[in-house]
């Protein structure tokens, strides 16, 4: 039988999506983690298959399983009729570099690849290309999208676009990656699709660990956490 730990904070969403999930997965166990230090020691746990964050606060989370994964990057999956895409960098402290943006690129088109379908990358900035001289941070995430839209072409070989600040259009042309500037941009980009609107997220994979790691939003709804718990539950290897 497979156990899932998933984390309980101040959102009792988390209660009602795990009795909902237990309904239709009768035979996965589910582990109810109160403590961040408990929700780490889950992962690090051989017994537990795979832990959803629920709940519990990020920072203090992150900042241990950083300690033991340092490699670790997220992306938050959302998928639905319309529309099916991996989100990333969606941490505040996530991607600050082209090169950390990379590395997060190569681990959202091996999850595609394990899923059987093909890669197609959308990498974002500040601003349009016009926009270059409008300030230094905007010239600077102009600059960077250039470099790293270079990068994914040199080191794989997928399909990318640079789209700049129109992610409208990165959605609309079917994009299964997004690469946003930073993971400041991308929580904003996830709140605004996910949280406001209801796109359906089944959380941010975490990758580069060797544990089934589905990391959440404290606000999430109740089938979000559901989507979570089911995502964790079926998936065995990033």
């Amino acid at each position: 039988m497979k156990t899932i730990a998933i984390g309980v904070g101040k959102n009792e969403n988390i209660i009602q999506a795990c009795h909902i999930f237990k309904e239709k997965h009768p035979k996965t166990n589910l582990k109810l983690i109160y403590r961040d230090e408990d929700l780490v020691h889950a992962v690090l746990d051989n017994k537990i298959h795979g832990v959803v964050r629920g709940s519990l606060p990020a920072s203090n989370i992150m900042k241990k399983l950083k300690e033991i994964y340092p490699n670790i990057t997220r992306a938050t999956y959302i998928n639905g009729d319309k529309y099916e895409f991996l989100l990333s960098p969606v941490g505040i402290d996530e991607g600050k570099s082209v090169e950390d943006k990379l590395s997060i690129v190569k681990n959202c088109i091996s999850f595609y690849k394990k899923l059987g379908k093909t890669p197609k990358i959308a990498v974002l900035a500040e601003g349009r290309k016009d926009d270059f001289g409008r300030g230094e941070e905007v010239s600077k995430s102009i600059t960077d999208s250039d470099k790293l839209t270079r990068l994914i072409q040199e080191n794989t070989n997928e399909e990318v676009k640079n789209y700049y600040i129109l992610v409208e259009k990165a959605i609309k042309d079917n994009c299964n990656i997004i690469v946003a500037p930073n993971g400041r941009v991308g929580n904003i980009i996830f709140r605004t699709l996910v949280l406001l609107n209801s796109w359906p997220s089944y959380g941010a994979i975490t990758f580069g660990m060797d544990k089934i790691y589905i990391d959440t939003s404290r606000d999430q709804s109740i089938d979000g956490y559901v989507r979570s718990l089911t995502l964790a539950n079926t998936t065995d290897d990033f």
